[in-house]
């Protein structure tokens, strides 16, 4: 493994002010001594934009007490020109690309944006960095890829050629696309696998967030598979510690007895390694929204969720196997459902009232 020193360094974070990116810009400018951070984002309108705009005031707030210079564009990484003119401009070190159209059902109506975003997109950042060589790029895959596989916990030696939707086959797609650069131009590249990411200020889209929209609208959740489901809910302290964790550890670059390059790839889980039953996490959720005061004390939760059956392009089980992250980088997510929807709730609540005292 190559140690990097990302103080001084020139980054660039795509998908930033998304919920992950965010908060990987607010780390860096936090823990860099120097250098610039270059976030781009297209701010579009798959979820409200206020949102974007929200965390973008917070990274601008943390920027002006951090030695680190921090630049925003608005711009997509379809845009292959803006993309190349950044790279000329800026000479990034590290790219940390967290850009992507999100959402597994989303997907199944809407393929177009996907494959725009997730493919092309993808591509173009590949390109960007076999002209302009980086010393390490780091990009978002999903824990999706895994489909249906029945073999838990989900490692990443395990076969992952069934994707169940879109979402899940373009980013099993830029994994295959990173190690054909990987190895024909000896890019060093690591893709991470999130597993259900949620926390303060995190997507709309996502369940947690949208039963809450739902449940202070006094409108009904659905709970798919009559709530028989379990996911390795992550805290997003966690993604961040472990990708923060990962970009200081590139792949060596070695030749193999060919003279050619083995690829300097790599590829971690960044989940919890607790799956959680749906039902305990929708009581959890619903008893942490009323101590924050989001919901009424004697609100009837059981009068505003119904059971329906499974949903296309779903799976039962997520389960992190994350010991390649423990092994290389020391760390393991811990934060715990209780303590992870305490902060959300805690921080709707602060957010909702201030938009209604604007």
């Amino acid at each position: 493994m190559q140690r990097i020193n990302l103080n001084q360094k020139s980054i660039l974070v795509t998908g930033s002010p998304g919920f992950i990116g965010a908060n990987v810009v607010c780390r860096l400018l936090k823990e860099m001594t120097g250098g610039t951070i270059v976030s781009l984002d297209n701010m579009n309108a798959y979820y409200d934009p206020k949102l974007k705009e929200y965390r973008l005031h917070i990274i601008e707030e943390i920027a002006k007490q951090s030695p680190t210079k921090h630049v925003f564009v608005k711009g997509s990484i379809g845009d292959k020109e803006l993309i190349e003119n950044l790279f000329k401009t800026y000479s990034f070190d590290v790219v940390v690309h967290l850009a992507a159209q999100a959402g597994v059902r989303y997907s199944i109506d809407h393929p177009d944006v996907y494959i725009e975003s997730n493919i092309l997109g993808f591509y173009n950042l590949l390109e960007a960095c076999r002209h302009h060589p980086v010393e390490h790029f780091v990009y978002a895959s999903s824990s999706s890829v895994y489909g249906g596989n029945k073999k838990v916990p989900f490692s990443t030696e395990d076969k992952v050629d069934n994707p169940v939707s879109l979402y899940a086959a373009t980013k099993k797609s830029d994994e295959l696309l990173t190690h054909a650069y990987s190895k024909l131009y000896n890019i060093p590249s690591t893709g991470l696998r999130f597993f259900t990411v949620y926390g303060p200020a995190g997507r709309p889209d996502m369940f947690y967030y949208s039963a809450t929209e739902k449940l202070v609208a006094g409108e009904t959740i659905s709970l798919f598979n009559h709530g028989n489901m379990r996911r390795d809910f992550t805290y997003i302290d966690d993604i961040v510690e472990g990708v923060y964790r990962v970009l200081q550890g590139a792949p060596e670059k070695k030749n193999g007895e060919d003279g050619l390059p083995i690829p300097p790839y790599a590829l971690y889980n960044i989940g919890g390694g607790q799956p959680e039953n749906l039902m305990d996490f929708v009581t959890t959720l619903q008893e942490e929204l009323v101590k924050a005061g989001v919901l009424p004390k004697n609100y009837d939760f059981g009068a505003h969720q119904k059971m329906v059956e499974m949903q296309a392009g779903d799976v039962l089980e997520t389960y992190a196997d994350s010991t390649a992250l423990e092994r290389d980088f020391g760390f393991t997510p811990k934060i715990g459902i209780r303590e992870g929807l305490r902060s959300f709730a805690q921080w709707y609540a602060e957010y909702t009232k201030a938009l209604t005292e604007r």
